[in-house]
């Protein structure tokens, strides 16, 4: 398997979109696809080919929880981790969105000098690959 390079951000919040552009891109060396709903997602996702996607949970419209079914829907995004971020961190709501296919959760807020290293550790661990 291939270093991590490309990650799709899907969050709604414009502030918190350039935090974690600033954070993958500036800090990380990551290439990020911002979108701004889950609807925007679906119509980028396939062209960009994300490694990894980081998805907000609470949108208007399409939620996270219904933009991550419908990209599962997609024979060539179906095995990519999703990592939800959401203030509702608590063991059972992590729990829940574990059983709704994510790999992990990060909690917001996060810090955007620490968000890559914590993405490339999640990324790694769900691609069983040594963290590091």
């Amino acid at each position: 398997m291939r270093e991590l390079q490309r990650v799709l951000c899907i969050e709604d919040e414009q502030n918190i979109r350039t935090l974690i552009k600033l954070g993958l891109e500036n800090v990380g060396g990551l290439t990020v696809q911002a979108c701004s709903s889950g609807e925007e997602a679906l119509r980028e996702a396939l062209a960009f080919a994300p490694d990894v996607i980081l998805l907000d949970v609470m949108m208007p419209g399409m939620d996270g929880p219904s933009t991550l079914k419908a990209l599962r829907q997609m024979p060539a995004l179906e095995g990519v981790p999703v990592i939800f971020m959401t203030a509702k961190v608590q063991p059972h709501e992590i729990a829940q969105y574990k059983l709704l296919g994510a790999c992990d959760v990060i909690a917001k807020p996060f810090s955007p000098m620490t968000l890559a290293e914590q993405v490339k550790a999640i990324w790694n661990r769900c691609n069983d690959l040594p963290t590091g």
